[in-house]
């Protein structure tokens, strides 16, 4: 793959943060179905029911009812070949349910390393590990203690 169509990528990997950062739906769902495959594979258990972009639409959802307002900083991108990789740092404020917890109105900050392999300039397949232990301990946690994680 060209050092252009790498840069190509990872612009792409930009604008999916952009939309996802904008909080706004409508512009996540269109930009999701721009640059995410319709059969995507989700390397990353997801208890969704849904495969591909709907599930990817339906992350996005959840996480931004959970946390109105949720921010994906790129701390790293590095691109190689058909892949991106990504090292990201997650910030948002408990304002909704999230996996059986009620809202806490706690800030919440936690990490995570996405990988994702492109063709035909979109999002093809997606491999993810993110720090759902440290988020919850956030959630679960006194506000003193979660203050300290």
């Amino acid at each position: 793959m060209s050092e252009a169509e790498q840069a190509a990528n990872k612009a792409t990997i930009r604008r999916l943060n952009d939309a996802i950062n904008s909080r706004d739906a409508e512009l996540i769902a269109k930009t999701i179905d721009e640059v995410v495959a319709p059969d995507m594979r989700v390397g990353t258990p997801l208890p969704l029911g849904k495969t591909g972009a709907e599930a990817q639409k339906e992350v996005f959802a959840r996480l931004h009812r959970a946390f109105p307002d949720l921010h994906v900083a790129v701390e790293d991108m590095i691109a190689e070949g058909d892949r991106v990789a990504c090292r990201n740092t997650v910030t948002g404020t408990h304002r909704g349910e999230f996996m059986g917890r009620p809202p806490t109105g706690r800030p919440i900050t936690y990490n995570e390393m996405f990988v994702g392999r492109f063709a035909g300039g979109r999002i093809a397949e997606s491999w993810g590990v993110v720090d759902l232990l440290g988020l919850m301990r956030q959630l679960d946690a006194p506000p003193e203690e979660s203050a300290a994680l």
